[in-house]
C-alpha cells in the first residue's frame, strides 16, 4: 500500500516519507493534542475536501483516493502524519443474514503502544456487527473516513453493494494553527477563542470560548445575504437581506429603516353627514386607515389627501384621527383637515409633522369625512384618497 507515514516504523523511514508528511496541519483541541483529520484541497480548487475520497468501483470493493491527513494518538503519543500518494482498492466482506455497518478508517499500528508487532499506517475496513444499527467503534490511533452500509447477504453473486446510497462520508478537515477551517461534515468545537471556520453555507464564524458565533458579531459588521436566514447574535446586529438593511430586535429581523408607509383607496364614496364619519356611502371598504411604527426620532411626516367634490359654496372635509391601540392620541380637528369646495372634483392634500411618539410603538391613522351643514342635501364626494407616513431620522 502507498500510505506513507512518518515516525512510525522503527527502521526504514525514507527521506521521501519524511518530505511527504511535512504537512504542518495541526488544529489544536487542547494544549498538547490536535484534531485528527484530512488536509483540505482538490484538483482545480473545485471542492473543500477531496483527500481520501472513496467510491465503489466493483460490486464488493471500494477505491480510496489519494490524500494527506494527521492522526492523533493519546495525549502522550503525539500526532502521526500520513500521505496516500495513489489510490488503493479494498474489498468488503460479504454480507450475512442481517445487514451491518462497516467502518473505513486510516489506522496507525504502533507496537510501542498496541503490542501488535507492527509499525505501519494502513487504510482498512473495520467490520461491523450484523443486525446492529451502529457502526463499530474506531480503534485507537485511527481516523474515520466512511461508513459502509452492507445489506444482508450482499455478495458479488447477489448484486453487491448499492454504492450510490451505501457510503456515508465521515471525513473532517484540519488546517494549521491560525488557519480558517473549512467545515465539512460534523461541526466540532473550537480549540481556542479567536479560531475561525468557514461553514458549509459560506458563513465565517469565530469560536468565542463556548460556541461558534457569526463573524459580524465580533466586529460589529453587517451579516451578508450569503449567510442565509440565521438568527441574529445580539440586539442591534444588522444584516443585508437581498439589498434591504435589517436589524435584529432580539426575536426577529426587521427593517432597519421602516417606512415609508402608504395606503390608498381609489373607490369613490360620499357622505351627507355634517359630523365626521369614517364610513362613505358607495365605498366597499370602510374605514380607510394606515398603521405605522414610530421611529427612534419620535417624529413622522404625514401626508394625506383626496379628490373632493361637493358644491362651490359647500366645503368637504377629510381629517385624520391618531390612535395607539384603543387609546386616542390626537382627535379630529378642522384646523388640520384637507378641505375643498367645488362643483367638480379637485385634488387637495396636506402634510404635517407628528412628534412625541413612542419609538417602536404602532400607531393608526384613520380617515374621517364630512360636509358643512346644508339644507340642500348636498353630499361631499371623495375619490383617490391616500395616507402616507415618512419616518424622520
Amino acid at each position: 500500500m502507498n500510505l506513507r507515514s512518518s515516525w512510525v516504523a522503527e527502521t526504514g523511514q525514507t527521506r521521501e516519507d519524511t518530505r511527504l508528511n511535512q504537512i504542518g496541519a495541526t488544529t489544536p483541541v487542547n494544549p498538547v493534542q490536535v484534531r485528527s483529520g484530512i488536509l483540505p484541497g482538490s484538483y482545480g480548487g473545485l471542492h473543500r475536501l477531496s483527500g481520501f475520497w472513496t467510491e465503489g468501483t466493483a460490486l464488493m470493493s471500494v477505491t480510496v483516493h489519494e490524500g494527506r491527513a494527521v492522526v492523533q494518538g493519546d495525549i502522550s503519543q503525539g500526532v502521526y502524519p500520513v500521505a496516500l500518494t495513489s489510490p488503493v482498492v479494498l474489498n468488503v466482506a460479504p454480507g450475512t443474514d442481517q445487514p451491518r455497518r462497516d467502518l473505513l478508517v486510516i489506522r496507525i499500528y504502533d507496537n510501542l503502544y498496541d503490542g501488535q508487532l507492527r509499525q505501519e499506517a494502513k487504510v482498512e475496513i473495520i467490520q461491523g456487527v450484523p443486525g446492529s444499527p451502529d457502526r463499530p467503534v474506531a480503534p485507537p490511533r485511527s481516523l474515520q473516513l466512511y461508513e459502509i452500509a452492507v445489506p444482508a447477504n450482499a455478495s458479488a453473486g447477489t448484486g453487491g453493494i448499492p454504492w450510490n446510497s451505501a457510503l456515508k462520508d465521515l471525513r473532517t478537515p484540519v488546517v494549521s494553527i491560525g488557519g480558517i477551517l473549512p467545515v465539512e461534515g460534523e461541526i466540532l468545537p473550537g480549540g481556542y477563542p479567536g479560531q475561525y471556520q468557514d461553514t458549509a453555507n459560506n458563513q465565517l464564524q469565530r469560536w468565542d470560548g463556548g460556541k461558534w458565533v457569526a463573524y459580524p458579531e465580533a466586529v460589529g459588521g453587517i451579516v451578508p445575504t450569503s449567510a442565509g436566514n440565521i438568527a441574529g447574535s445580539y440586539v442591534g446586529q444588522y444584516r443585508d437581506s437581498n439589498g434591504l438593511l435589517q436589524r435584529w430586535d432580539g426575536t426577529a429581523w426587521k427593517p432597519a429603516v421602516p417606512g415609508p408607509y402608504f395606503s390608498d383607496n381609489s373607490d369613490f364614496g360620499d357622505t351627507a353627514s355634517s359630523t365626521y364619519t369614517s364610513t362613505l356611502g358607495g365605498r366597499a371598504n370602510n374605514p380607510f386607515s394606515l398603521t405605522f411604527v414610530a421611529p427612534p426620532s419620535k417624529s413622522v411626516l404625514v401626508t394625506f389627501g383626496s379628490r373632493i367634490k361637493s358644491r362651490n359654496d359647500l366645503y368637504g372635509y377629510m381629517a385624520l384621527r391618531l390612535t395607539q391601540g384603543t387609546t386616542l392620541i390626537q382627535d379630529l380637528d378642522d384646523e388640520w383637515a384637507v378641505i375643498a369646495a367645488s362643483d367638480n372634483s379637485v385634488s387637495a392634500s396636506s402634510t404635517r409633522r407628528l412628534s412625541g411618539l413612542t419609538p417602536g410603538a404602532s400607531y393608526t391613522l384613520t380617515a374621517f369625512f364630512r360636509i358643512v351643514t346644508n339644507t340642500a342635501g348636498v353630499k361631499a364626494g371623495f375619490d383617490n384618497t391616500f395616507i402616507r407616513v415618512d419616518p424622520q431620522y
